[in-house]
């Protein structure tokens, strides 16, 4: 009787796990024999292998080759800049250079084209001061422009993690090595750079990830990748089965990804063991004069003006220019959108991540275990594959049974795009709320139960008063995340349902990207309030 009990209390976290990997399923199911329309799925992707395949993967290695050296030497400096070293405003550039975290990729996008193309302020000004002709500077729309948008809206990634590594045992390593007699670029080279090394790998591994699932950049720059391949082979060549197939190729590169960020990660935590803190009075960071002081200066705020400053300016350009062009009637309704779905998606990803914190606390066992993984493994998938994975079982089931009219419900309402959301987002607020309760002794459970309190009473009267604030957090990172995604959102919103981040795609893609701004801007204002929580906390900690 008790494990039929048991395995009926299991029943909701299976069917949990299976709502959340569904997606991922249903592409790697597009791979299995006997699948409707496999033969013409075979020949599109043999058709695409000898023509535009090659292509794809060539870019998308290039892209993402780029992307990670300039990410990582970026993060890398500006980390080294503020733990080993100490001059003026070092306090405050801790901070700043987060900023670029709060700017969605797209809208960065944006910001480069409306300011430096043909018909851009800046050339139409060199134009018309100088006496010149023709085009003055190289075309932002290239991948040359998508790898410069790319480090400076991601290098943060790297920027955090190389930071906390290095912030561990650092300054306290450089300074023996200093009293042993090695110069400071030697100091740098064979302490601190060795020790961030797995940190580097892992802040890549997600700039990486990052790259490869994005959408709104390559699509509006013209770059032709997985991604839009994917698109491409559904939209353009109405065949699912072979976007799926794709999609499946996408997946196993963010994979292999995804356990590089891992074993670094674990590496991390062996290289930040260990006794010594950087905050002794003897392990200071080298205090900087003059040009080196000068020279920390520009490494640190280079990244923050062209991950953040020169966008936001370039797009208040336009507000400031000619408040009538600006789409206000309309924009309330597209916040509204917005708003709503992030709500929605905020409050049942905290319930759900709530249920499996809680589960994984009382019974930390393989199943409970291994549902938290699976609902973890969604944030790696790219949204392009999170889509065509939630369609391609809306159309077996249409085929199968149309008199059901279920697929109605996941294409014309909300329920598909919170769906995808979901299983998107639902690793983040399970990373909080997992956070959260490592806060909380296990002692504190014991002694409920010793008074009688069961499950209910545990979570309500114990576990819930000390996790306000991580589902706070939670619940505004979901949110956030929520605001800010496009892939997904632009093809399962509901009819007429548009959104800020779809609005802002759609009006640039049009060449209005004077009234793109005001979705834009809304989207950073809205990305600024988990990187100004972020920072507090970083801060607190240092």
């Amino acid at each position: 009787m008790s494990r039929l009990l048991s395995a009926l209390r299991s029943i909701p976290l299976l069917l949990l796990a299976a709502a959340l990997t569904l997606p991922v399923l249903a592409v790697l199911a597009s791979w299995l024999p006997g699948s409707a329309g496999g033969a013409e799925a075979g020949a599109i992707l043999r058709e695409m292998a000898t023509t535009v395949l090659p292509g794809y993967f060539a870019t998308t290695v290039w892209l993402g080759l780029a992307v990670a050296i300039g990410a990582a030497v970026v993060g890398t400096a500006t980390a080294a800049a503020v733990t080993l070293f100490d001059f003026r405003g070092r306090r405050t550039l801790e901070w700043l250079l987060l900023l670029p975290l709060a700017m969605p990729a797209y809208v960065t996008a944006y910001a480069y084209t409306d300011f430096l193309q043909f018909s851009g302020p800046l050339q139409v000004w060199l134009r018309e001061t100088y006496g010149l002709q023709g085009r003055l500077l190289p075309e932002v729309r290239s991948l040359g422009g998508a790898v410069w948008v790319f480090i400076f809206s991601l290098y943060p990634y790297v920027y955090l993690l190389a930071r906390t590594a290095l912030g561990e045992r650092a300054a306290h390593l450089m300074e023996a090595a200093r009293l042993l007699g090695a110069p400071l670029a030697r100091r740098v080279r064979t302490v601190a750079l060795p020790l961030a090394r797995p940190a580097v790998a892992a802040g890549v591994a997600l700039v990486l990830m990052e790259t490869l699932a994005d959408f709104g950049v390559v699509s509006y720059f013209g770059i032709q990748t997985f991604t839009t391949g994917i698109y491409k082979a559904w939209l353009s060549m109405d065949n699912r089965l072979a976007a799926a197939q794709l999609a499946t190729i996408l997946l196993v590169l963010v994979m292999l990804l995804l356990q590089l960020e891992q074993r670094a990660q674990r590496r991390m935590r062996f290289a930040a063991g260990g006794a010594g803190r950087a905050g002794s009075a003897e392990a200071q960071p080298q205090r900087l004069q003059g040009l080196r002081c000068a020279a920390a200066w520009a490494v640190c705020v280079l990244p923050v003006v062209f991950g953040f400053v020169a966008p936001v300016a370039f797009m208040l350009r336009p507000l400031a220019a000619d408040w009538s062009v600006l789409p206000w009637s309309r924009f309330l309704e597209w916040a509204g959108n917005s708003v709503r779905l992030g709500s929605i998606t905020a409050v049942l990803a905290v319930a759900i991540a709530l249920v499996l914190a809680f589960a994984v606390r009382r019974r930390a066992g393989a199943l409970t275990r291994g549902v938290a993984q699976l609902a973890s493994l969604g944030y790696a998938v790219p949204g392009a594959v999170i889509v065509v994975g939630l369609l391609l079982p809306v159309g077996w089931l249409q085929a199968a049974a149309p008199q059901w009219g279920l697929p109605s419900i996941i294409t014309a309402t909300a329920v598909g795009i919170v769906w995808a959301y979901l299983v998107r987002f639902c690793a983040v607020a399970l990373q909080s709320m997992q956070s959260g309760y490592a806060r909380i002794p296990a002692s504190l459970d014991d002694s409920a139960r010793m008074l009688g309190a069961g499950g209910a009473g545990l979570l309500a009267r114990v576990h819930w008063p000390l996790l306000k604030r991580s589902t706070a957090a939670a619940a505004l990172l979901v949110f956030v995340d929520v605001m800010k995604e496009l892939p997904a959102t632009m093809v399962l919103r509901p009819f007429n349902s548009d959104t800020l981040a779809v609005v802002a795609y759609q009006l640039a893609r049009d060449e209005r990207l004077g009234e793109a701004a005001l979705p834009s801007l809304a989207l950073v204002a809205v990305g600024l309030v988990p990187v100004v929580l972020l920072s507090r906390t970083l801060r607190s900690r240092g």
